[in-house]
């Protein structure tokens, strides 16, 4: 499921919105588009790996900071505990729960029987390397503040593609203004081959829909980590 139709299905989930949530969604969260030079996304392993030919990429960030006290504490306790419980509650959460049945009507049968596909699976994985889940995301790097995914076609394809990317889900504690961080990082790329210009593999709508998705995520995946 390339980029493509994977943000034109997200338009009937954003259009089921109203105003008042979008507006909502847009005040709660921060989209920072493009990624800084210094990101460390552009000297990690992954990227090297994954995008061999430093094609152009359509990339983003969605940050929201909430209050440690709004934070369930026993979250707080154990370096790695925020991070995996935020991405548990991205992936089993209401804002993945339309794509996720899409993706099990159409994949979910023998040959994916091994990954992560219902509920109560994806709310309770720790999301090591290898993992994979929906038949479209699988954990290629895991750290204690991190958890990055290959994504853009089925993990099944292993090789190079027209469509492919990495999806970061992050957790952070900013202790000098009391608040955590959580962050959900997107660069989209083609991995195939050589593709010349500064476009990214998306037109300009694709990548404003693709924020506003992304800002539902996050909302709906904070709610695990908050009280």
């Amino acid at each position: 499921m390339g980029l493509l139709r994977r943000l034109t299905f997200a338009t009937g989930v954003l259009t089921g919105l109203g105003t008042g949530a979008l507006g909502y969604l847009g005040t709660s969260t921060t989209i920072i588009s493009p990624l800084q030079e210094d990101d460390p996304l552009w000297r990690s392993q992954s990227y090297a790996k994954y995008n061999p030919h430093r094609n152009p990429s359509v990339q983003d960030i969605c940050v929201k900071r909430i209050p440690l006290s709004k934070i369930k504490p026993e979250l707080l306790q154990r370096e790695g505990d925020l991070a995996v419980e935020f991405c548990r509650g991205v992936w089993s959460g209401l804002g993945y729960r339309f794509q996720r049945a899409y993706l099990a009507r159409k994949y979910h049968g023998p040959a994916t029987a091994s990954q992560l596909w219902t509920v109560d699976q994806l709310s309770r994985s720790t999301y090591e390397p290898g993992t994979q889940l929906t038949d479209h995301f699988e954990v290629v790097e895991k750290t204690p503040s991190e958890i990055v995914m290959r994504c853009g076609d089925s993990p099944r394809n292993a090789g190079p593609r027209d469509s492919d990317g990495l999806f970061v889900i992050s957790a952070e504690i900013d202790r000098a203004r009391g608040e955590a961080v959580l962050g959900l990082k997107s660069c989209f790329f083609t991995s195939g081959r050589k593709v010349e210009g500064s476009q990214g593999p998306a037109p300009a709508w694709i990548e404003v829909l693709h924020q506003w998705y992304a800002r539902l995520w996050m909302e709906t995946g904070s709610w695990r980590v908050t009280r």
